[in-house]
């Protein structure tokens, strides 16, 4: 017992320095899982644990599979493949009431198969698609929620870099956990447009409807949903079938996007520059995130502290469920106070052995963390998606985009209740899987 309340002692430090004292959760959890390491066994003792566990985590190939997604995501974004799949979801749908905000979330569904990232699909869509929803005098409510939470898919549906860290963390198949991610992914975006639908039905004054086009043009606009596909399917197909490793599915899928966007004069040495910059910039912070995870994650195993709380937990007269819903809360309200990357990274030595001892299957209970992190990205006051899109729309205030969140918040809940009901939505392909 008195080294489970050294690992909570840990814990409550190291919320204390994030807090209080803006260290970055990176080094607040490699400081405090060193110290913490050194106090329950040695200083020398923590000295080797860090050489030595970095050392094999980082000398390892199947890492690179970070930098190599994120490289992708902004080559596409780069080279206006989010452009041309939002100008096609608009000619097919931008002639409904509310239709440029599901033209929004369509697209987002097909950038975020080939990004990865939810900042950068929020950003992305957000530069196209506002300033078309403001000419045709979308209320901002609708516009700028719609943005938001459309980026979430961007946690969720493969290759995502969410994904990858569980994986990692977890020592779970990141194949699977891909192809786990894709039906949640699609359920979740048409509870987007179904919650748009009704907002739009209910105050039509919300999302006007824009102006029809011919069916010659809407076939035309497809061209730009063509190279989206081929990456997708080439990447997710290769993993599907066996063809690729993770990590050759990102450099093939690298390649495959250079030379689709060469080809068609899309990629300039400037967007080269750019995308090379952003993915060293977002990869050594995801890097840095996984190091800090392992040092803390050693001295909570050190001190029983995660297995403790799943076996308490799994002895609790109560329904595996309710546990569940409990762990569901903490990381919602977690979301709202802290990065929710940072937070997942945090919890996911204390939960992951909680998910195992309830009797979860490991994919779908993965699944479900990443869904609930998602809405970690878009609750006030540190959804980054929420700055993400004010940086877009100064001229919005930041009261107004923290109540259009409230509009699909809903949709979120509705879409974990309907994969806690229907796991089989989460496992299929996993388990179909050659």
């Amino acid at each position: 017992m008195e080294l489970a309340i050294v690992g909570l002692i840990g814990i409550a430090v190291l919320l204390f320095v994030m807090f209080f004292l803006g260290m970055p959760v990176s080094f607040a959890m490699a400081v405090v899982g060193f110290f913490g390491f050194a106090h329950v066994v040695s200083f020398h003792a923590a000295l080797n644990m860090v050489s030595a566990d970095l050392w094999v985590t980082f000398s390892k190939y199947g890492l690179t599979v970070i930098p190599l997604f994120i490289f992708m995501g902004y080559l596409a974004f780069n080279a206006g493949i989010a452009e041309r799949l939002y100008d096609a979801a608009d000619h097919w749908v931008g002639h409904w009431r509310g239709g440029l905000a599901i033209a929004t979330i369509a697209a987002d569904e097909l950038f975020a198969a080939i990004c990865g990232s939810n900042t950068a699909t929020a950003a992305t869509m957000g530069a196209v698609a506002l300033p078309q929803m403001e000419k045709y005098n979308y209320d901002t409510r609708l516009s700028t929620g719609t943005v938001v939470t459309g980026g979430t898919l961007g946690t969720v549906m493969p290759p995502s870099v969410v994904l990858i860290i569980i994986g990692l963390q977890t020592e779970q198949s990141i194949v699977k956990l891909f192809l786990a991610g894709i039906i949640p992914a699609v359920v979740l975006g048409l509870l987007f447009v179904v919650t748009i639908l009704l907002l739009c039905r209910l105050y039509p004054e919300f999302g006007p409807a824009g102006p029809r086009t011919s069916f010659r043009e809407k076939m035309k606009s497809l061209r730009g949903v063509i190279e989206a596909l081929a990456i997708f399917i080439l990447v997710i197909g290769g993993l599907y079938v066996g063809l690729f490793t993770p990590t050759e599915a990102g450099a093939v899928g690298v390649f495959f996007t250079l030379l689709v966007t060469i080809s068609i004069g899309r990629m300039s040495w400037r967007g080269l520059l750019d995308s090379i910059h952003a993915t060293l910039k977002i990869s050594s912070m995801v890097l840095m995130l996984v190091a800090g995870a392992i040092i803390f994650g050693r001295f909570l195993a050190i001190t029983r502290l995660p297995f403790m709380v799943a076996d308490f937990a799994a002895g609790l007269p109560v329904s595996r469920y309710v546990i569940l819903g409990l762990v569901l809360v903490i990381y919602l309200v977690g979301g709202c106070f802290m990065d929710s990357l940072g937070f997942l990274v945090l919890t996911i030595p204390i939960f992951s052995p909680l998910g195992v001892a309830l009797g979860f299957d490991p994919i779908w209970y993965s699944i479900l963390l990443t869904m609930v992190t998602t809405m970690g990205a878009i609750t006030p006051p540190v959804g980054v998606n929420i700055y993400v899109v004010k940086a877009l729309a100064p001229d919005v205030a930041l009261g107004t985009i923290f109540k259009s969140v409230s509009f699909f918040l809903l949709a979120c809940i509705v879409s974990m209740i309907i994969l806690i009901l229907f796991p089989q939505l989460v496992l299929f392909l996993p388990n179909a899987m050659h």
